[in-house]
């Protein structure tokens, strides 16, 4: 079976003297539960391996019950460690305080219980971990899977990641494309939207925050105004609630309105957003253009290969420390912009979307990058470039 990257971490980690909780955080359908199975299986650590689902009532004092099993399992077979696995752990009101309490136990009476958590809410776990157990954690992020590990395990072309994306449970069905839709929604879209965002935070408009998705998706690679969108929508809000939302969405990783890249942090924060979604099956399942309409016409698979190239570059932003921009003067563009402490990388996608396009060597003559990236030229292909290490651009 084919083993993610964060395998290696987490099992490394697990390893280790007990020094921290494991938190697993990412979107919904990144194979969050099966790496963490892989490497419980590797291991020789005895292990109790369960899930908040079967707490009844979503009482949090069952963490305090499944927790004392460990303890009990560990003194009555003289274990001299112990491996405790909650999954779903977001779904228990509070949990965060009782798995404090426990742990502060563990830690004070040095019984060597190591804990992983995780769940299919990133907002939930995130909201969970900055309230009670700061010092207490440290979080492996599963980004949406890559080209190279979509090719790796399931042999999927370049053509085919571009469009359906890296979801590996709707791999299997792109040959049928109506039942891949529909899984995307039902599977993917929906429980996104319903289960991890909207009981998340306070939401007073989840009409709104859903049709802003929709159609932030369908806009991927697009600029659109917060006021433009407002007259597409049916549901009443401002431009406020809005930006609320999508930053709502942005860190659930499913949608981001990237700023215009700046000298000065208040010119960036002032711009209209260019919609990226984090994997490109979003768009393609929001869209009314099935694969062959869209690989067939130039202009429109562009907007898919720029999105592509999009969701890669998002997708490792937190983990590699940078922020990405687009760039934008007189109709000219840079379609990607990074910035990190240490470098300022421009990445312009060849991809025939737009003609006699100069934004590459005006902002290169205005902000000086160190690196000028052109992805899809002829020195640099897509394929190379969804297969490149990104950190090899700030080295």
């Amino acid at each position: 079976m084919f083993k993610r990257q964060q395998a290696s971490v987490l099992l490394s980690r697990i390893s280790e003297p007990r020094r921290f909780i494991q938190v697993i955080a990412g979107a919904r359908q990144v194979g969050k539960s099966t790496m963490v199975k892989q490497v419980v299986n590797e291991l020789t650590i005895p292990h109790l391996l369960t899930t908040a689902e079967d707490a009844p009532d979503k009482n949090p004092q069952w963490i305090r019950y499944v927790w004392q099993q460990a303890r009990q399992s560990m003194r009555l077979n003289n274990y001299s460690e112990f491996l405790l696995v909650i999954d779903e752990i977001h779904k228990l009101d509070n949990w965060s305080e009782v798995v404090k309490a426990e742990w502060d136990a563990d830690t004070m009476r040095d019984v060597n219980i190591k804990v992983i958590l995780l769940g299919s809410s990133r907002l939930l776990i995130k909201d969970g971990l900055n309230e009670s157990l700061a010092g207490r954690y440290e979080i492996i992020e599963m980004e949406h899977w890559s080209y190279s590990e979509m090719r790796e395990a399931f042999g999927m072309t370049l053509d085919q990641y571009v469009y359906y994306g890296g979801y590996p449970g709707a791999f299997s069905l792109i040959d049928d494309e109506k039942r891949w839709r529909k899984y995307m929604h039902d599977a993917i879209i929906e429980p996104a939207i319903t289960k991890d965002v909207l009981t998340t935070k306070r939401v007073l408009k989840p009409a709104l925050l859903r049709q802003l998705f929709l159609l932030g998706c369908s806009y991927s690679g697009e600029l659109l105004s917060f006021n433009k969108i407002l007259g597409q929508l049916q549901d009443a809000g401002n431009t406020a609630t809005l930006a609320n939302y999508l930053q709502l969405l942005d860190e659930s990783k499913l949608l981001a309105g990237l700023q215009q890249y700046a000298a000065d942090d208040a010119r960036k924060y002032k711009s209209v957003p260019k919609y990226q979604v984090y994997n490109s099956g979003l768009l393609s399942a929001t869209s009314s253009l099935n694969f062959n309409d869209a690989y067939l016409d130039p202009q429109k698979w562009g907007r898919w290969v720029e999105t592509a190239v999009g969701a890669y570059l998002i997708n490792h932003a937190d983990r590699l420390e940078y922020k990405l921009y687009f760039w934008r003067h007189d109709g000219n563009e840079v379609d990607f912009i990074l910035e990190s402490s240490k470098k300022l990388v421009a990445v312009e996608v060849k991809s025939g979307r737009r003609q006699n396009n100069q934004g590459l060597p005006m902002f290169s003559e205005q902000f000086h990058p160190n690196i000028e990236l052109v992805v899809g030229g002829e020195a640099f292909s897509l394929e190379q470039f969804l297969t490149l290490n990104i950190e090899r651009l700030f080295e």
